[in-house]
């Protein structure tokens, strides 16, 4: 009886944790996401023709680098087409 009491305490401390990590996972995954950091392909560009607009969002920042799209580097360039844009 002892044993079937341990076992149920251990499985729910562990069922526990699982569920915590996992949450701890959804989080960060989500905080990354809408954290608004631009595309590694694009972060120069951004920060060199869109640096006033940084802090208003993603479709500021895509409207800034399509309306600079003439200057923006190769790898920039390439993230926009690959991404529909």
């Amino acid at each position: 009886m002892l044993r079937a009491s341990r076992s149920r305490i251990w499985m729910a401390a562990m069922l526990k944790s699982v569920v915590t990590v996992a949450s701890l996972l959804l989080l960060v995954s989500a905080a990354q996401a809408q954290s608004g950091r631009p595309d590694p392909g694009c972060g120069r560009d951004v920060s060199r023709f869109c640096r006033a607009v940084m802090d208003q969002g993603d479709g500021v920042i895509l409207a800034c680098l399509q309306k600079n799209r003439a200057r923006l580097s190769k790898t920039c360039a390439k993230v926009l087409t690959d991404n529909g844009q």
